[in-house]
């Protein structure tokens, strides 16, 4: 892997892609530390961690994909969760508005309308967000009382909510400049770099938080242990195929013999990636987000924390990841087109009659092997929680099953892409 790096750094091209994203990523760090004009940053970096630890559940996944933003209602403090959830309901929407679905079928022309389209439902998720989060602030979970003796008080309200709906754009535009000019895709390498800004922070806690230091220390350890020993595991799975053996026939055109050689199809094991888990929470979170706005209606506040914590978190989120892993997975495999891009190029699944019953097949194998894949996703999602709860260790809580398998699903997917620049270059990538 290091010698994979320092080819890497050799070539110009995909040293100056490095760099490039190194440099936004600690752009964005650096702006999760700016706070919002016209806030008391002591006050409320010290009521944050009690309150919202038993009030709302829902702020600590918030807090964490924010990479600590939140916590100090910095410019960042929205993070990347209002561009997830337009990602989501524009997913959602294509397989109900016929247009939509269209456009997704043109190539990169219709790619732009929808990316243009989800910018602008970003900045309005974001609104709402940034007002969301001005109320619940000031609400009696937190009793924060903005700044008012300069300016009258709804100018600073405005400035407060302009200036988080403006690190909302930022964001994404940053995001968007690392998917075009670095390696990998943008969006998760900001979630990746917020989950990781959160390790050092929590391993402390995990240490001193507990009665007894040498305790605190044993059962940190452990638990960076049994992270180390689930990495494999999700490695695996990320990796799992199921490769369709297929034949292509031999046709002669004119004096040359074409075809007759065999390939495969690869269906992964798990095809939907982390996507299950980062929609099911922003459903399971959406509760608490509106909550904010009613922080006196007690059945709204009731449902939002029973979606956020507790047995009734974890039955919803087994429900969303395997709802969401059958969904995305349809929409990224198509066996219709498959089965017809095969018949057309001459080529045959042995022992599957072309035509409907290639479809008919590709789609059993489709659904038999996206099970286990959810399966594994809602348990690695499920199990840290629970143990969180039975324990109260804040690492476990953070750097759970669902952080660990975002790190090592986008870890993964930025060496695979990587390692293609590299073999471009004649040299070798990171898997051998």
């Amino acid at each position: 892997m290091l010698k994979a790096l320092i080819n890497a750094m050799r070539v110009k091209e995909l040293r100056r892609k490095i760099l490039f994203t190194l440099a936004i990523i600690a752009l964005y760090r650096v702006g999760s530390f700016i706070p919002v004009p016209g806030i008391p940053f002591a006050a409320l970096v010290e009521n944050f961690s009690a309150s919202s630890g038993n009030a709302n559940a829902a702020l600590v996944m918030l807090n964490l994909f924010s990479g600590g933003a939140l916590e100090y209602f910095s410019v960042f403090s929205l993070g990347i969760m209002p561009y997830i959830t337009a990602s989501i309901i524009m997913q959602l929407m294509q397989g109900v508005i016929p247009a939509l679905g269209r456009w997704q079928k043109e190539g990169e022309i219709g790619q732009r309308k929808i990316t243009r389209i989800t910018r602008y439902l970003t900045l309005g998720l974001g609104l709402i967000n940034a007002i969301g989060y001005l109320v619940l602030f000031q609400s009696s979970t937190f009793g924060i009382k903005f700044n008012d003796t300069v300016l009258p008080l709804w100018v600073t309200y405005v400035v407060i909510v302009v200036t988080l709906l403006a690190g909302t754009a930022f964001i994404m535009w940053m995001g968007e400049l690392i998917t075009q000019r670095g390696i990998g895709n943008g969006m998760s390498l900001i979630i990746f770099a917020n989950i990781v800004a959160r390790l050092p922070g929590n391993l402390y806690e995990s240490i001193t938080n507990a009665q007894d230091p040498m305790q605190g220390v044993v059962t940190t350890v452990i638990v960076i242990l049994v992270i180390l020993i689930i990495i494999p595991a999700i490695v695996f799975i990320e990796r799992g195929q199921r490769r369709i053996p297929v034949q292509y026939s031999k046709r002669v055109v004119g004096r040359r013999v074409m075809g007759g050689q065999s390939t495969y199809l690869p269906f992964k094991v798990n095809g939907a990636g982390v996507i299950p888990i980062i929609f099911a929470s922003c459903l399971l979170y959406l509760p608490a987000q509106i909550a904010a706005f009613f922080t006196d209606v007690d059945w709204l506040n009731a449902v939002s924390n029973f979606c956020s914590s507790g047995w009734g978190n974890w039955l919803l989120t087994f429900i969303f990841i395997i709802f969401f892993a059958y969904f995305y997975t349809s929409m990224v495999y198509h066996p219709e087109d498959t089965a017809d891009n095969l018949r057309n190029n001459g080529g045959f699944i042995p022992g599957v009659r072309p035509g409907g019953a290639t479809v008919q097949y590709l789609k059993d194998v489709i659904n038999r092997i996206t099970l286990p894949g959810a399966i594994f996703l809602a348990a690695i999602a499920i199990i840290p929680s629970i143990l969180y709860t039975v324990s109260g260790n804040p690492l476990i809580n953070t750097f759970g099953g669902t952080s660990v398998l975002i790190m090592v699903g986008v870890a993964l997917d930025t060496m695979t892409k990587l390692e293609s620049q590299l073999k471009m270059h004649n040299y070798d990538g990171f898997f051998k």
